[in-house]
């Protein structure tokens, strides 16, 4: 009972290790896209002009959504391969 004991608090340990580090994955993550962000404004208002109009705005909308979802697609056809690649290998 103690071995038993003792396997459930190393799991513990690593799903709480496991948890910490997404959460800090996350986080970096997110400090990246506001970098990004901030980035790419400074680029429409060079294009643009310093007038945020409402158009330049929806177009700038527009592109990111259209670049995240080709990035989404494509991330997700990569990981499909890779599964399927393991799937061949087991």
């Amino acid at each position: 009972m103690d071995n038993k004991t003792l396997a459930e608090k190393q799991n513990l340990k690593l799903e709480i290790l496991e948890k910490i580090a997404d959460l800090v994955t996350v986080g970096l993550g997110l400090v990246a896209a506001l970098a990004w962000n901030d980035a790419i404004q400074e680029l429409f208002k060079t294009i643009f002009g310093t007038q945020s109009t409402l158009l330049a705005k929806f177009l700038y909308a527009a592109i990111i959504t259209v670049i995240i979802v080709y990035i989404t697609i494509k991330l997700g056809r990569v990981i499909n391969k890779v599964k399927e690649q393991i799937g061949r290998n087991k």
